[in-house]
């Protein structure tokens, strides 16, 4: 097996797109994204009276006409946003209704997730190329249902069969962050749940492990310390780097050394390390400058041929 690995394009459908097409340009028959695929943020298009539109777009203010409106979205989806048309009307009830902001935000999100995973049906379908998508800690659960088709499955919190001879058990869930998102619990929880995923794993398989967060103590895990109200902490004026990864990966880690697991969540950790005889790797990620980085892996029965961490 030949995958091409990658995660945390939040929301950047140029990454996503790139992603599709590594398939084919690795020469990967298995495409596997790892988590945090959504985007942050939602950018009203304002409809004027005049029939332009006008937006937010990257800090600056712009009005267009009906012909560039498309060009504009399709801007906005790019660096990882959600374009959402509307009246004036409508986008004065976001500003004064946050409840129907929130609503309307995650609405927005799931149809764009669909429309992703229409795209990768489209680009796949026929090409017998295997595609594994996983939300993160940061997406928000509305989108798990979005994830399933006939040409994509969503690995999340369970394990599947790769084809005839590997088996990947997948985790979407952290060790808790400074940001509270949807998908974190406590090491001792996060342990409890990992430990019943690998009591479902076949002894006679060879294993790859998906999970979102990397194992503490690892160069995959290393990021900035923030203070409670998220500053990043300073020695001599130079950022204090930690171990922010999971105790609870790096214990399944140990305890089932699986041929392969791969890892995204802290993006400025770019790493390939070893635990025992497991291969362990972070690609990172750049998704902010339109680039997706990714590792094309190729496993032979029990063991990793290769790895090699690429950008795109």
């Amino acid at each position: 097996m030949k995958l091409y690995y990658a995660g945390d394009v939040h929301g950047s459908e140029k990454c996503w797109r790139k992603f599709l097409n590594a398939a084919k340009f690795y020469e990967a028959d298995t495409l596997i994204m790892g988590g945090d695929i959504t985007g942050k943020l939602m950018v009203p298009v304002v409809e004027t009276a005049d029939g332009r539109h006008e937006a937010r777009v990257l800090g600056r203010h712009e009005i267009v006409s009906a012909d560039e409106l498309e060009e504009v979205e399709k801007r906005i989806r790019f660096n990882g946003f959600y374009p959402y048309r509307c009246d004036r009307a409508e986008y004065d009830r976001l500003n004064s209704d946050t409840a129907y902001r929130d609503e309307t935000f995650t609405r927005l999100m799931t149809d764009e997730v669909r429309r992703w995973i229409a795209l990768a049906e489209e680009r796949l379908a026929g090409t017998g190329i295997r595609c594994f998508v996983m939300p993160g800690n940061d997406d928000e659960f509305a989108i798990d249902e979005a994830l399933e088709s006939t040409t994509v499955v969503n690995p999340d919190n369970r394990v599947v069969q790769i084809g005839d001879e590997v088996q990947m058990l997948s985790c979407s869930w952290t060790n808790p962050t400074p940001w509270d998102s949807p998908r974190e619990e406590p090491e001792e929880a996060l342990l409890e749940r990992l430990q019943g995923l690998a009591s479902q794993l076949d002894p006679d398989l060879p294993t790859i492990f998906n999970l979102h967060c990397p194992p503490h103590g690892t160069s995959l895990d290393r990021a900035p310390q923030l203070t409670a109200d998220l500053k990043v902490v300073l020695d001599g004026g130079e950022p204090r780097i930690v171990s922010v990864g999971s105790t609870a990966v790096r214990t399944l880690i140990e305890e089932v050394q699986p041929v392969l697991s791969l890892h995204g969540h802290i993006h400025e950790s770019k790493a390939i390390s070893k635990i025992g005889k497991t291969t362990c790797v972070n690609p990172g990620s750049a998704y902010s400058e339109g680039v997706i980085d990714g590792a094309v892996i190729d496993v032979r029965k029990d063991r990793v041929r290769s790895c090699q961490l690429v950008t795109g």
